[in-house]
């Protein structure tokens, strides 16, 4: 039997993203942070730091997909910043469709809108928590 894994899960933006931690072994899934970006360049530093933290055998990045499942501009800017991740932190990246996270993240804080929303940060990282928790209970 192998040996349950860290998981660090990622809701990629333009301005921030969201850090999720999970466990195989608990089958869980916590929002943990929300990294600056500009333009859709991380600050990397903070990434390297909370990998250095929670040490994670696996990162697993949303995919935001259009309703029918094809790809949209975003879903390439997404495939970038995860192809980044394994090749600056040489860890296996996966990918989770991320379809409607934003939207159930506004409903669990009762926002409507999350850009009119001071609790914007909230939104990335419970949007990260779905993602990572929607992988974990595929496998």
């Amino acid at each position: 039997m192998t040996t349950p894994r860290t998981l660090l899960g990622f809701d990629f933006g333009l301005k921030n993203i969201g850090v999720a931690v999970g466990q195989e072994l608990t089958g869980s899934a916590s929002g943990i942070a929300v990294i600056k970006a500009r333009d859709g360049i991380p600050d990397w530093n903070d990434i390297k730091k909370v990998i250095e933290q929670w040490q994670p055998q696996l990162l697993i990045v949303g995919l935001p997909l259009n309703m029918d499942g094809t790809e949209q501009d975003m879903t390439a800017a997404c495939r970038k910043f995860g192809n980044r991740l394994n090749g600056r932190f040489q860890l296996p990246v996966e990918w989770q469709d991320e379809r409607l996270s934003t939207y159930e993240a506004l409903e669990q804080l009762g926002i409507r809108d999350k850009m009119q929303s001071k609790r914007r940060g909230d939104v990335d990282r419970i949007s990260a928590q779905l993602i990572l928790q929607s992988w974990l209970n595929q496998q």
